[in-house]
């Protein structure tokens, strides 16, 4: 009966052992440390090392560019050795389409640059973005949503604050469609001939109104008819905004034929391309063309944070 006992304890700690997740992760970490060893005379994994910098793309930094102001940073890439070779292994051979990689940040963001506009994306990023200004042209918005949704495309309108003020349903209508909403000041001023402290009044309550009606707080400041100077640009970075222009102007509001819309758009268009639009009948009748000409030379359209994120689009 001893002996059987005896026996019956050595059995039970033997499987407690054997079922311990600290023994099981213990175990575990013991295999992986003898793997290196083992990978280091393994010609497959040599062949990974020895072609990953054939592979690697390095991370742009963000910068202030003499002709388009601030350009956001870009990531890189480089190979995970690891994971790429976890993935040739069963076949022990190498092939670049089971190369695994990794994002590499830039050591400069955006938010570290000094306070300047923003006129594109990196030139690098396959996105483009469409910003929306709206003061008027209610009549089209519905139609316009309409077009941007069937093709499961979000993009930036920056709304001015008294309109938001007369259409808070039609603000939480965009918002409520996917939709990124900036400031556009509150009364559409030329904000180069104002007064710091007009300016900062625009901006501030603007920001108020569109947060009282959406819930969305904007980082996005977008000047009517792009007109500002050195101290607007600091002013809304001091209310953690930061200044966006353009790269291609529709011209929408001289009502200008689709036809007419597209070709200058689609003439001008690149990677990191930010496209100034409007609530016109010019867009509305141009938006579904214009979003599948765009899509066909390969480049996604996103919302202005979108575009300005430093994630690379890896297709």
């Amino acid at each position: 009966m001893k002996k059987a006992l005896i026996i019956f304890v050595i059995c039970l700690a033997a499987w407690i052992s054997v079922n311990n997740p600290i023994v099981d992760k213990y175990v575990a970490a013991l295999k992986e440390s003898a793997l290196p060893a083992a990978k280091q005379s393994d010609p497959l994994y040599q062949s990974i090392v020895k072609n990953a910098s054939t592979y690697e793309i390095p991370p742009s930094d963000a910068k202030v560019d003499s002709v388009w102001k601030a350009i956001p940073g870009y990531n890189g890439l480089k190979i995970d050795i690891a994971a790429s070779y976890k993935n040739m292994k069963k076949k022990q051979v190498f092939d670049e389409k089971k190369l695994v990689f990794v994002q590499t940040k830039p050591k400069v963001h955006l938010q570290d640059l000094p306070p300047s506009p923003i006129y594109k994306g990196h030139p690098d990023k396959p996105m483009v973005t469409f910003i929306i200004n709206v003061a008027w042209g209610n009549e089209y918005l519905s139609g316009m949503l309409a077009t941007l949704k069937r093709h499961n495309v979000s993009a930036s309108f920056f709304l001015e604050g008294n309109w938001v003020k007369n259409n808070p349903e039609l603000a939480k209508m965009i918002v409520s469609a996917g939709h990124e909403v900036g400031n556009h000041s509150y009364s559409h001023p030329d904000m180069k001939q104002l007064t710091a402290a007009k300016a900062r009044e625009q901006m501030i309550k603007t920001n108020e109104i569109i947060e009282a009606a959406t819930g969305e707080k904007c980082v996005w400041f977008a000047p009517p008819s792009g007109s500002y100077r050195d101290e607007t640009i600091k002013i809304a970075n001091q209310l953690n905004m930061k200044t966006v222009m353009w790269t291609v102007d529709t011209v929408d509001w001289r009502k200008p034929s689709p036809e007419v819309l597209i070709n200058r758009v689609m003439s001008k268009i690149d990677k990191g391309s930010m496209v100034l639009m409007h609530p016109t009948e010019s867009t509305a009748k141009s938006l579904d063309q214009l979003i599948t000409l765009i899509q066909q030379k390969n480049l996604k359209i996103g919302t202005v944070t979108e575009l300005m994120n430093e994630e690379r689009i890896i297709k």
